[in-house]
């Protein structure tokens, strides 16, 4: 069977589908919201959820950009980046959480920070840490040029919230009590890979 036209490989990424996806600075009124985002049973597994005050923290602080995302006008999730006055250059991505899965909303947002990093805050390195488990986001991020520098073997506990969700799928846990960790799995884009990129047609200027 052929496939979709919406997927691009055979890690089953979707392409951004006929949505508008944009980013706007995060206020203090939408932090219910991004809370809620992070506590959400799909995403949790994903990530270690922040305290509200640490939102509040990276809305105000120089160095860090924290963003809603929007689908259609509507809020779909948000994103945070952090080292935006890096000396050297290194600007994070240090996290991306929605609630629309499969059309495309993740694969749009990358595209954009991308852009943002290195055309408006000078980057030289763009990266991310992606849990060894979330394939998913592997795939997107390797499928929009990022490279894999390394892995954090089991640095990472796993929550009991998460652990009823992925029990028995990591490193062989052997009861419901067993501890799980995970991996962190570093990721990069350099801006002249960027730039090549971009001279390729397979990013916009």
């Amino acid at each position: 069977m052929a496939t979709p036209s919406k997927w691009t490989s055979k890690d089953m990424v979707p392409e951004p589908r006929d949505h508008r996806v944009t980013l706007r600075p995060t206020m203090l009124s939408d932090l219910d919201f991004v809370v809620g985002v992070e506590q959400d049973a799909a995403n949790r597994p994903f990530i270690t959820p922040w305290e509200r005050t640490q939102h509040e923290g990276a809305i105000r602080f120089p160095d860090a950009r924290h963003f809603v995302v929007e689908l259609d006008a509507q809020r779909a999730g948000f994103v945070i980046l952090q080292g935006c006055r890096n000396p050297n250059r290194s600007v994070e991505l240090k996290r991306i959480v929605l609630t629309p899965k499969g059309l495309g909303v993740g694969r749009a947002s990358v595209r954009q920070l991308k852009k943002l990093a290195f055309t408006q805050l000078g980057a030289h390195r763009f990266w991310l840490d992606v849990k060894g488990r979330n394939l998913r986001a592997q795939a997107l991020y390797r499928s929009e040029g990022f490279v894999e520098e390394g892995r954090l073997r089991e640095c990472v506990r796993i929550d009991g919230t998460a652990k009823g969700v992925i029990h028995g799928v990591i490193h062989g846990a052997r009861d419901a009590d067993a501890d799980l960790f995970d991996d962190l799995i570093v990721m990069s884009l350099l801006r002249r890979e960027f730039d090549d990129r971009v001279a390729q047609g397979r990013e916009s200027a």
